[in-house]
């Protein structure tokens, strides 16, 4: 499946690229944004593009053009730093695009999805030693349990951590499937037809832990607002509630100071791109302009 970037059009809105603009992509991905960035700052205009994951790094330098866009591979919590190195300076706009790509999915076979047969990894980065099967077979009850209660709102997350333990005393848990299995069997019956999975939360829950998303993002927007030139946008696109309140938390407490909110509710996608690419159904989008 290819990679359909969500949110297109708004994040193009809000960036507002002209021509001979440098941007900053954080989570450049499979490049869908970075593409129509790079289409309207030309001739000179650049795009520093990051990401944590070696592959997508790789995959990019192979197919895309190198005159224009610097790739990175590193996390944006050394935003600063990346930019100092680079002497990447005088940008006109930032964009955090923070959910996981199509081929983390399909093709990464780190155990992202609770619909294949993969081992349970999780590491966008795979230098990182700590993985979701290390979590499910050495973290103790009550650590999986605040793991799902807070990083997944799982509700049911007290009964998911019991049965964990127990399955693990009788064998490692490895696979996606083992997994979909402990949280089909804990859950109530009429929770395993809803429109949402009843694995999805347990999913994000690791998923975030593994690869410490939440501090990440708290840790980036400070750095962000101070690399962005005066009348700089910042642009963050997020997919569950947890990113959302650190988006729209950070964005409050810098409103008047730093940076002139743009979006006063955050912008969602529109039907007709829901039918297109469902992934996006959850996505918000807020942006402000740095004072």
């Amino acid at each position: 499946m290819s990679h359909i970037p969500v949110l297109q059009k708004e994040v193009i809105k809000y960036l507002d690229p002209k021509p001979n603009e440098d941007f900053i992509d954080c989570t450049i991905g499979e490049a869908g944004h970075t593409t129509a960035i790079l289409e309207k700052n030309t001739p000179k205009g650049k795009v520093l593009g990051i990401d944590w994951d070696s592959e997508k790094i790789k995959n990019l330098k192979e197919k895309k053009e190198k005159e224009r866009l610097i790739l990175i591979c590193d996390s944006f919590i050394n935003l600063e730093e990346i930019v100092k190195k680079e002497k990447f300076s005088f940008v006109s706009g930032i964009l955090f695009d923070l959910g996981f790509s199509s081929w983390d999915l399909e093709e990464s076979k780190r155990g992202f999805s609770f619909l294949k047969e993969e081992l349970l990894d999780m590491r966008y980065n795979i230098q990182n030693p700590l993985t979701a099967e290390k979590i499910l077979n050495f973290w103790s009850k009550l650590e999986i349990e605040r793991v799902l209660r807070e990083y997944g709102e799982e509700q049911f997350s007290k009964k998911i951590a019991e049965k964990i333990i127990d399955f693990r005393r009788i064998k490692p848990i490895e696979t996606t499937s083992q997994l979909v299995e402990i949280i089909k069997k804990t859950v109530p019956f009429q929770y395993q037809h809803k429109k949402i999975h009843p694995a999805t939360k347990t999913f994000q829950a690791l998923r975030i832990t593994v690869n410490n998303e939440l501090n990440n993002i708290e840790e980036a927007l400070p750095q962000a607002v101070k690399i962005l030139a005066p009348g700089g946008r910042l642009v963050v696109i997020s997919f569950h509630s947890l990113e959302d309140r650190i988006v729209k938390n950070f964005y409050r407490s810098c409103a008047s100071k730093k940076l002139n909110i743009l979006t006063k509710k955050p912008i969602k996608p529109q039907e007709e791109e829901i039918k297109i690419n469902p992934r996006a159904r959850s996505a918000k989008l807020r942006a402000a302009i740095k004072i």
